[in-house]
This record gives structure tokens, C-alpha cells and sequence, in this order.
């Protein structure tokens, strides 16, 4: 995965529990399954925090906790305009041939509001037809019969994806997509899930900040 990838993936990590800790985000991160579908490594993520901290788009708190030391990141507001504009050309900007930034685009959606979301989702359907369309006119015997089996595969993708955009797209403009942080979604993660125990270490480490 491309540094423009890890990059979106850590800081919208910090964005949707921070302040939070370097571990959490690994666990976070790691249980989307980032290491198989984006090939992000821990030691990328613990790296990436303190290039990111170092570029002054994160903030470390070293903080005391039960005795032992903590280091917890919450952004600043360089990285949070970083961040909005890695999302938007993300969500935007169609690679018939890529869609890695994409999808950690896409999973942090309730980063933006829903008129951003609808906005970029319009524009990656324009951008998508167009490529459809390129990828439709590429005429047989202009290249090796293997050659062009394989620019059919790319083809079928593109469309199922098209298909899966309009969809999705009228999901958002209906309402029945929630995303928005706040919103409602009718759903909770389960009993069991690492979130529950993330959500109170937060509330420990705002009380330790004063907030």
C-alpha cells in the first residue's frame, strides 16, 4: 500500500477514537483486516504515528495511567484538513486498476457529512462511467487474445462496481445508509467486541487531559 493510503488509514483511525492509543489503533486497523487487503503491517502503523506526529498532524500525550506511561493521539487541525482532503480525492478519484484508496476511503465515511459523502460518490460515478466506457471500446484484435480476456475481467469489475455505486448512492441520498457521527444507525457492535473497552479507556485518557 501506497504512503497516501497508510497515511488516510492512521489518521482517520485517530479521527474516529481519539484520543487514542498506538495498541488500539493496531487492534482496530488489524481487525479490519488491513494487513490481507491493504497490506498494512503493525510496525507500519506505530511508524506511521510518529511520521505523522513528527509532520505536525498528530498531537502525543505522554500520559500516566495506573502507574505505567501511555502515549495517546488526537489530531491537530493540520491533520484533520490532511485528512478531509485525502478522503475526498480518495472517494473521487477512479483507478479501474486500484481501488485500495477507495476502500479506506469509504470506511471512514462517518468522518464526512452526508452532502460531502453524496457530493464524491456522484463524482466517482461520473469518473467510473467514463471509465466503463474506455474499457468497453477497447476492440478485439488490438491486442493478444489472452490480453484481451483480461481487459474483460477488468470490464466485468468495473461495472459490477458501477452497479454497486448507484446503489449505494441512493442509499445515502434516502437516508437508509446512516454514516454521520451521531446519527443513528440501529445497530451496536457485540458484547464481546474491543470497541466497548475503547470507548471507556477514551473517557479515562479525556479525564486525564482535562477535558
Amino acid at each position: 500500500m501506497s504512503a497516501h493510503e497508510t497515511r488516510m488509514l492512521i489518521l482517520g483511525a485517530v479521527a474516529l477514537f481519539e484520543p487514542v492509543n498506538g495498541y488500539q489503533i493496531r487492534r482496530e486497523l488489524l481487525s479490519w483486516q488491513v494487513d490481507r487487503w491493504a497490506k498494512t503491517n503493525p510496525g507500519s502503523i506505530y511508524h506511521g504515528l510518529t511520521s505523522l506526529t513528527n509532520l505536525g498532524h498528530l498531537v502525543r500525550h505522554d500520559l500516566l495511567d495506573g502507574g505505567r506511561e501511555v502515549a495517546v493521539y488526537e489530531l491537530t487541525p493540520a491533520g484533520r484538513d490532511e485528512l478531509h482532503r485525502l478522503l475526498i480525492e480518495s472517494l473521487e478519484t477512479v483507478d479501474a486498476f486500484q481501488r485500495t484508496a477507495f476502500h479506506v476511503a469509504f470506511s471512514m465515511l462517518p468522518l464526512l457529512d452526508r452532502a460531502q459523502v453524496q457530493r464524491s460518490l456522484t463524482a466517482r460515478r461520473v469518473a467510473l462511467e467514463a471509465a466503463v466506457k474506455e474499457l468497453a471500446d477497447h476492440r478485439p484484435g488490438e491486442a493478444p487474445p489472452h490480453a484481451t480476456r483480461s481487459m474483460l475481467l477488468w470490464l466485468d469489475i468495473a461495472v459490477a462496481e458501477l452497479a454497486w455505486l448507484r446503489e449505494t448512492i441512493e442509499e445515502v441520498r434516502s437516508g437508509a445508509l446512516a454514516f454521520e457521527m451521531g446519527e443513528e444507525w440501529g445497530w451496536a457492535p457485540p458484547p464481546e467486541d474491543p470497541g466497548w473497552q475503547m470507548n471507556a479507556e477514551r473517557e479515562k485518557y479525556r479525564a486525564l487531559l482535562g477535558r
